[in-house]
């Protein structure tokens, strides 16, 4: 499977900040879009730091669930690409996060191993990257609870998830509000410069940028780095039954989103029962969400544009472009499918994978726990 070169953007520019109420330092035309080209970038101050081997990488993924396509195509697809430009790059399965949603224990213990297997599948690769459970490097915890006591309750509620889903639920454990506490532990543990994320977690790395400031200002140290965060240009893939919202693993309808472990007949039933609407032509509109949807998953499996595309579709109904783009989702996800299936027939090596990963996050993690103990006066 190839891909067009990872698009990546730094959301620094006060234009695009100011939609997600975030302050920036930079001028509105300072960064734009960073082009991740091997060696050169179009940004002649950006090119050394953005392609530095020496700069941290860190992110991680909930195992709430096997990934589905929204998944791979908005995250894990430029986490295997980053490794070809960041030196560590550091990824967990953050499996005291997934805490906060209902799940048996055998459920959980699925759920991680066939995240770390899904991870490995698309290309995570354990010889250049770090892959490892999150609970299983109990640093994490502790320099949680250091960075809970630099933040108040008021500062946490006013993130907009966590506004969201105090809403839909009557009550919630203080795990719901402190989530984004682990999560900055998570990145700040490593002193990780660069996080991949989405942009429904743009104010939780705000909050992790504001804990390194207020702990090295308190303390009189430059110590944690103000991480700057990755956004892919891949517009988020939305749910294949309701293009309203998100494609998500918690929705209740399986006709809803792609597992990266479904077979190639039921990757191509998807595509087809995809809510689109009366229109036969193919085309992009924000009043289609539905086709729209489509042609963003189109877009990012093979790289073309979205004019490309329209041009490439213009003799076809929605019917037939469905069952177009059916082929070409099931033919780029089949070699990941095929890894799923050989991995989980040999666990013990991805338990190893993991036990690798953890060893090498666990030195890492303890040197820098053992530096911010002594800051603090704990040693």
């Amino acid at each position: 499977m190839q891909f067009s070169c990872t698009c990546l953007r730094t959301m620094r520019c006060r234009h695009t900040a100011a939609l997600y109420g975030i302050r920036s330092k930079f001028p509105v035309d300072a960064i734009n879009c960073q082009k991740f080209y091997t060696g050169s970038s179009p940004f002649s101050n950006s090119a050394s730091k953005l392609s530095s081997p020496y700069k941290t990488l860190f992110s991680g993924i909930q195992p709430t669930g096997v990934p589905h396509l929204g998944n791979y195509l908005g995250a894990v697809h430029n986490w295997v690409k980053l490794q070809e430009q960041y030196s560590p790059c550091i990824f967990s399965v953050v499996d005291l996060h997934s805490l906060t949603n209902p799940a048996d224990p055998e459920t959980r213990r699925r759920d991680i191993l066939d995240t770390a297997i899904t991870l490995l599948a698309c290309g995570i690769d354990p010889s250049r990257s770090i892959l490892y459970q999150q609970s299983h490097v109990k640093e994490h915890a502790e320099l949680c609870w250091i960075l809970t006591c630099l933040v108040t309750e008021a500062r946490l509620k006013q993130i907009p998830q966590w506004k969201e889903k105090a809403k839909q639920q009557k009550t919630f454990s203080f795990g719901l509000i402190s989530y984004p506490v682990l999560m900055a532990a998570d990145i700040l543990l490593y002193r990780a410069e660069y996080v991949p994320v989405g942009e429904d977690q743009l104010q939780h790395l705000e909050l992790c940028r504001d804990l390194a400031s207020n702990f090295n200002t308190k303390y009189g140290v430059d110590f944690f780095p103000q991480c700057d965060w990755l956004l892919s240009n891949v517009p988020r893939i939305r749910s294949l039954r309701n293009p309203e919202v998100k494609m998500s693993k918690s929705d209740s309808s399986k006709k809803s989103r792609i597992n990266l472990d479904d077979d190639s007949e039921t990757i191509r039933l998807r595509i087809r029962q995809a809510v689109t609407d009366c229109t036969g032509r193919v085309f992009y509109s924000p009043d289609r969400p539905g086709v729209s949807n489509l042609i963003d998953i189109h877009s990012a499996l093979t790289g073309h544009s979205i004019q490309e595309i329209e041009q490439l579709s213009s003799n076809m109904d929605t019917g037939q472009y469905k069952l177009h783009l059916a082929d070409i989702v099931a033919q780029a996800l089949e070699p990941i499918n095929s890894k799923i299936n050989e991995l989980r027939q040999n666990k013990d090596y991805v338990e190893r994978i993991l036990e690798e990963g953890r060893l090498k996050a666990t030195s890492i993690a303890c040197e820098n726990l053992d530096r911010v103990k002594n800051i603090i006066g704990l040693k």
